[in-house]
């Protein structure tokens, strides 16, 4: 019985995965040999994910995830490509998380500190100004802060809360953004990858070969990873009361 329905909720799930085209890969030629086993076969010269194989891969995927939520670690969140952006941008703060969405800065995971202190001198300005405390500077000097803390707002107010690194990163299109995975396989952070014919899935400790592209493909595979993570956060055991929070307690009672 119970076979039965995991086989029907998959065959649901391959047709929800047919209507938002996942299963459409890239060209014959533009294919990269490590997605071979992931590919049906071809249709107008056109690859055909097998999407049985891409449920197989989410699965895993989705079990790390919830994995990495358990243990209370962070979920980085990665997609610089138009169709990506405001996805990812969407997802990850509804959910909390940060994420990347403009060009990946060189040393975001390599060179994290002086990242960090990047970020805390935007978080500075960014208060100075709310506080009315840059008016002591020129005119000419407010302007100069003023578009450092653009600059710094566009590049870095995504990872805010990056205070430590990763457990993981999830990826749209490990091809395009192969400097973020590459930094991430340097300081042994795990990646998980959404990845169209075109990628080489070898390099990717969770691939999960399907369209990268197409927007209604990729609002799915990051609802399901983000998601997963927070059923893994929502089971994470409590952790043990400080000293000073118990004798409040006691106080309260």
């Amino acid at each position: 019985m119970q076979t039965e329905v995991k086989d029907a909720q998959k065959e649901g799930l391959i047709q929800e995965l047919f209507k938002i085209g996942a299963h459409f890969g890239y060209s014959r030629s533009s294919r990269h040999a490590s997605t071979k086993p992931f590919i049906f076969g071809f249709k107008n010269k056109t690859a055909i994910i097998d999407l049985e194989k891409t449920i197989e891969m989410l699965e895993a995927a989705k079990e790390f995830a919830r994995e990495v939520g358990r243990t209370k670690k962070i979920l980085l969140l990665v997609g610089s490509k138009n169709e990506a952006k405001k996805i990812i941008k969407s997802i990850a703060e509804s959910a909390g998380l940060p994420y990347v969405t403009e060009r990946w800065i060189g040393g975001t995971l390599t060179n994290f500190k002086e990242i960090r202190k990047r970020v805390e001198r935007m978080e500075d300005l960014r208060a100075k100004s709310e506080k009315g405390e840059l008016s002591v500077y020129t005119k000419k000097e407010r302007g100069m802060i003023a578009k450092e803390l653009r600059d710094l707002e566009h590049y870095f107010d995504g990872i805010v809360g990056l205070n430590r690194l990763p457990g993981a990163v999830f990826v749209i299109d490990a091809d395009r953004e192969e400097i973020s995975v590459a930094e991430a396989k340097k300081v042994k952070t795990p990646v998980i990858s959404l990845c169209n014919s075109d990628c080489n899935v070898s390099q990717i400790e969770y691939p999960i070969v399907a369209n990268d592209s197409a927007i209604t493909s990729i609002s799915f595979f990051t609802k399901q990873i983000v998601e997963a993570y927070k059923e893994g956060l929502a089971a994470a055991p409590e952790e043990p009361k400080k000293e000073e929070d118990k004798i409040a307690d006691k106080k309260e009672a």
